[in-house]
């Protein structure tokens, strides 16, 4: 295992989706309070699929088997912002709204990808601290329709219409 610039290795996290994974300890996203249903799971990291991904898996190293798709909202709900309080600037240790990236979870219900716009998670991109924010306001939900998931045939179906 090789060491970072800085002389500390990696560490090696066992996960029941991605098998053993590095993570070095600058790529953990710390959620004091964990996430809604999650309390004690506060450390996580985002995994990248590819460069181009614009869906991620936030992966818990407190819990193997805890992960979420996640995803940035504003590339598919151009107007949604979501209003950061005095209170959660400090216990996001931000000091500009520039270094908050917020990500929702996503789910798929029925034959659409959904975020949960009223619980989105926002992240301060230089602390790597954490927090899930439930917005006040109900113009959005937990199940917001992001995008039509394409239908893919099942095989069988595919061999009987040939």
């Amino acid at each position: 295992m090789q060491g970072r610039k800085d002389g500390s290795a990696p560490m090696e996290v066992r996960t029941t989706r991605f098998g053993v994974i590095e993570i070095a300890e600058d790529r953990v996203i710390t959620f004091p309070k964990g996430l809604l249903g999650f309390p004690e799971r506060t450390r996580f990291c985002l995994l990248e699929p590819g460069d181009d991904a614009c869906f991620f898996w936030l992966q818990s190293l407190d819990e193997p088997s805890l992960a979420f798709v996640v995803t940035d909202p504003a590339l598919f709900v151009p107007d949604y912002s979501v209003p950061i309080r005095k209170e959660q600037m400090g216990e996001l240790e931000l000091s500009r709204l520039e270094d908050a990236q917020v990500f929702v979870i996503v789910n798929r219900v029925e034959d659409h990808l959904t975020g949960n716009l009223q619980g989105p998670l926002v992240v301060n991109t230089l602390s790597r601290v954490g927090e899930q924010v439930v917005l006040a306001e109900k113009r959005w939900t937990t199940r917001h329709k992001l995008v039509k998931v394409a239908a893919v045939e099942e095989p069988e179906r595919r061999a009987a219409s040939a």
